[in-house]
């Protein structure tokens, strides 16, 4: 497995970005498809964005489509999510995952066995 830590959270003012970052361990972090999930205080965990391991996919929450944008670098072993015109409805714990072997393409949270322990993003309005 690999481990992975997320950072980047924080408060803001909608109509701001921030960007989050997920650091992944492990000699073959490279080789797995990436993904962000969030979930809201009381709400179901929720897919956010993926990115295949050779970052020539990615796939998008249509919530997030056009506002959000991931990106990996594979030499420092990172995957970026950078969120723009954020809203209220964004606030939530943020999660890197990474998914299980042959789990390409998913966005379904019970394809991904590695995960982070979430950093907190806060929209004010």
């Amino acid at each position: 497995q690999v481990q992975l830590i997320e950072s980047g959270g924080g408060l803001v003012q909608a109509g701001g970005s921030l960007r989050l970052s997920c650091a992944a361990s492990g000699r073959t972090a490279s080789t797995y498809h990436m993904a962000w999930f969030r979930q809201a205080r009381g709400k179901e965990r929720d897919f956010v964005a993926a990115i295949s391991a050779s970052a020539t996919k990615t796939y998008y929450a249509d919530s997030v489509k056009g506002r959000f944008t991931i990106s990996r670098d594979n030499a420092k072993n990172t995957v970026y999510l950078q969120m723009n015109s954020l809203k209220p409805e964004d606030t939530a714990n943020y999660y890197c995952a990474a998914a299980n072997f042959g789990k390409y393409g998913s966005k379904k949270s019970t394809d991904f066995g590695s995960w982070g322990q979430g950093t907190q993003v806060t929209v004010s309005s």
